[in-house]
């Protein structure tokens, strides 16, 4: 158990600017679980460590033609978290020291330059990996077509403190949603390749490809897909800045990616729905995952995730969360969470 406060405050728009500074604590109602830094190596691993820090500090300035630059510790979230998140679902979110600069030069393009100086994750100031030195360059461009939204993008990443997850990324996704009556199917598609860069020293070419289509209709939606990372038998493709835990199961075990690389299918239902006049949306949620090495040749395991969210009302609302893993490898443990 444990419990996170966030104080901040937002200065009022002066010529564009505004100023925004953040704290955030975390402190443990038990203790009973390994934080990464407790010396708890015989629970499970639950990396929410105690800490009290400045979250966030930043000045920030828009224009005219959606130019706008932040600089300072703030929070960066491109497209879906895949490759660049907050983490927001552990206590202690993930920001960045940076300078973001974003314009439109067309009316549905946009295009994103940010240079990350320091990675602040989520393991706290008492980790060895709480912060990463970082001298890295990301550049993202976005258009929306009357054929989807298409998204560009290229992550050169290094780290001096953690050398081996410095690499270089390049990307490109599309996604689009129709409406035919009462239906709203949508598809996305994403492929990416990375090597090594900066001061990592392996040599490395590895691909990512994801597919994923939905329908939704009136409360109902469903959802199919299947995202591969690849592997060399050395490592994985690795996403280091990513909000992982919305990928890949709720059950966290494919955090690292193994070095064969990992496959998941995947397919799921939701349910949201006002169950009673003048009240908030309730909101059901389950998916099966299949997990396989890149090829599909070796079985890694089955998971189960649920979830149920109530919104009490505009202020306040509870989520439950489940996830069960079956392992099929003796790499990848059994483990239930809740």
């Amino acid at each position: 158990l444990t419990l996170r406060a966030r104080l901040g405050y937002e200065t009022p728009a002066w010529r564009g600017f505004r100023a925004l500074a953040e704290l955030e604590g975390v402190v443990q109602l038990t203790d009973d679980f390994n934080d990464t830094v407790n010396g708890h190596t015989a629970h499970a691993v639950v990396p929410d460590p105690e800490a009290f820090e400045l979250n966030r500090l930043q000045l920030a300035w828009s224009g005219a033609e959606g130019r706008s630059v932040v600089l300072g510790r703030q929070r960066i979230v491109l497209g879906n978290a895949r490759f660049v998140g907050n983490v927001g679902f552990r206590q202690n979110e993930q920001t960045f020291d940076a300078v973001r600069a974003s314009f439109r030069p067309f009316e549905q393009t946009t295009l994103t330059y940010i240079y990350v100086d320091r990675v602040r994750r989520i393991f706290g100031d008492d980790s060895p990996q709480g912060e990463w030195d970082s001298d890295s360059h990301i550049v993202q461009a976005e258009m929306t077509t009357s054929v989807g939204r298409f998204s560009a993008y290229g992550l050169l990443l290094d780290f001096q403190n953690a050398p081996a997850q410095s690499s270089q990324t390049y990307g490109l996704r599309w996604q689009n949603e129709w409406e035919l009556g009462a239906y709203r199917p949508r598809l996305a598609l994403e492929v990416a390749q990375q090597r090594d860069y900066g001061g990592n020293s392996a040599d490395f070419d590895l691909g990512y490809q994801h597919a994923e289509f939905g329908l939704r209709r009136g409360a109902w939606s469903v959802t199919a897909g299947g995202e591969r990372l690849e592997g060399d038998n050395a490592r994985g493709f690795s996403t280091p800045l990513a909000t992982l835990h919305a990928f890949q199961g709720w059950a966290d075990v494919f955090l690292t990616t193994p070095p064969d690389g990992v496959r998941d299918l995947y397919a799921g239902a939701s349910y949201s729905a006002t169950p009673w006049s003048d009240t908030q949306p309730v909101t059901f949620a389950v998916t099966y995952h299949d997990f396989a090495d890149d090829s599909g040749a070796t079985d890694f395991g089955s998971e189960w995730d649920a979830s149920a969210r109530f919104t009490v009302n505009e202020h306040v609302s509870i989520e439950a969360k489940t996830a069960l893993f079956e392992g099929e490898n003796a790499r990848f443990a059994d483990r239930n969470k809740v």
